[in-house]
């Protein structure tokens, strides 16, 4: 295979960019451990290695694209969320990251809790074998099939999304002879710093109640006078990929407020408070996220400063990670197609996956990493935009980054931090076929997810 540099595209560190990289790094074999799973590193040849399996002996048996999940660092992540925050809150693992069967028993083991927003989720939660006492349902439009498939199973609480739905699952849960625990959904008003599609706690969006204007006030209410629930606390969520604590800080000053509030008014104190998820990881070498041991002390601070000035009993803390805990742990893999250099603008290179297996480029701007993986190279550095093969100009993996300019086709590439999101929002566009997610450790490697094949289509085409 050849491997001489392409002669086109600019190469150079003095090269600046719309994305993230003004200029290359020192060493393109470098592997930043933040945005890596904690088993990856590179074999004596060069070779990315994970969970003690190279990517070229992975490739071989799996094929590309493919997600390749180090369960090792899964279950340590998971780990350390449970014990930073100890035996007193809960810490539930929000699913619509990424959810099988195989990551239900990891979190079953690991002592996590569970949150699903859809039947399918509860299905698969169910399906593994996960305590339903240990789930929580969210979602801003449940059926009312999958609100009843819930109180019947017992899930341990349903977060209740607007007016309507609170008297929809009291209504259920009563016709059922039960009291389903539940906790409602506010919306605080913080102006979190992301991207507008992944932030929940403005009032113009679709999830929750909102504070202001005593809604959240007059939901408390209802619900409280309904016999078919039992309503046990607040949920907040202030959005996704959060790095600052201070929209928290805000947030918690708010709920407890609406806590006080409601003791005043209903001589109640409700015991839980959910303060969500949305804490960031890195996905290159600019993110900072914070540790979970920290997250831990700074929302418990929060939370007990604030109910200590509202004269209030400090109730029990839920949190979701999600992403937190699965999006470092995995990587996709691929391998390079056509490497198309641009005179005086960058060089294209095409991957046998694409927006398919991974949206967030295109939907939310995303940034991403990539490294060279099946081999190392002494090339200089060419700046590149990584894209997938659809039918589509939007189509990015990679807005910006620099490669080696002997990349070629038949190389193998990996973008790391792509364990959240990626395969749950994966898609056929174009009827590609969707890829498999191998879990990997210890040297041995097995599918947990696996690849869709062309009959699984035609199987859905009944025309």
């Amino acid at each position: 295979m050849s491997r001489s540099a392409h002669p086109a595209g600019p190469r150079h560190a003095d090269v600046l960019t719309e994305g993230h990289y003004s200029a290359p790094p020192a060493d393109l074999n470098a592997l930043d451990p933040k945005v890596w799973a904690r088993t990856v590193s590179r074999d004596e040849d060069g070779v990315l290695t994970v969970g003690g399996r190279t990517v070229t002996g992975l490739a071989e048996e799996f094929g590309t694209p493919a997600y390749i999940l180090d369960e090792a660092d899964f279950r340590a992540r998971a780990r350390a969320w449970r014990t930073a925050f100890g035996t007193d809150a809960d810490v539930f693992y929000a699913g619509k990251a990424f959810l099988s069967r195989a990551v239900v028993r990891w979190l079953d083991e690991e002592g996590l809790n569970l949150d699903v927003c859809s039947g399918g989720e509860l299905a698969t939660a169910l399906s593994a074998g996960m305590d339903p006492a240990r789930i929580a349902f969210h979602g801003n439009n449940k059926s009312v099939e999958e609100i009843t498939r819930a109180v019947e199973a017992g899930v341990g609480r349903i977060v209740l999304d607007s007016f309507q739905e609170i008297a929809r699952v009291a209504h259920i849960a009563q016709g059922l002879g039960k009291r389903q625990k539940a906790q409602i959904r506010i919306t605080v008003g913080v102006e979190a710093h992301t991207h507008e599609f992944i932030a929940t706690a403005h009032e113009d969006q679709k999830f929750g109640i909102p504070l202001a204007g005593g809604q959240a006030a007059e939901a408390v209410r209802r619900a409280l006078t309904l016999d078919g629930l039992e309503l046990i606390g607040i949920h907040s969520h202030i959005g996704s990929q959060i790095f600052d604590m201070s929209g928290f800080e805000v947030a918690a000053h708010r709920v407890v407020g609406l806590l006080k509030d409601i003791r005043d008014e209903h001589g109640v104190e409700l015991p839980e408070i959910d303060l969500g998820g949305g804490l960031g990881i890195a996905y290159t070498s600019a993110d900072d996220p914070r540790e979970p041991h920290e997250i831990a002390k700074a929302l418990t601070e929060i939370v007990t400063r604030e109910c200590e000035a509202a004269r209030l009993r400090v109730p029990r803390i839920s949190v979701e990670p999600g992403r937190a805990i699965v999006g470092p742990t995995a990587f996709t893999l691929y391998e390079v197609g056509t490497v198309k250099p641009l005179e005086s603008l960058r060089t294209y290179v095409s991957v046998d996956g694409g927006m398919s297996d991974n949206i967030r480029t295109a939907l939310y701007d995303a940034e991403y990493s990539v490294a060279l993986v099946s081999r190392t190279s002494d090339a200089e550095p060419m700046l590149t935009r990584v894209v997938g093969k659809h039918c589509e100009s939007g189509d990015i993996v990679v807005k910006d980054a620099f490669l080696p300019a002997d990349l070629a086709p038949g190389d193998l590439i990996a973008v790391p931090a792509t364990g959240a999101y990626c395969r749950s929002m994966a898609s056929n566009y174009n009827h590609v076929l969707r890829p498999p997610v191998v879990a990997v450790g210890d040297g041995e490697a097995r599918v947990i997810v696996r690849r869709e094949t062309e009959e699984d289509l035609l199987r859905l085409d009944v025309g």
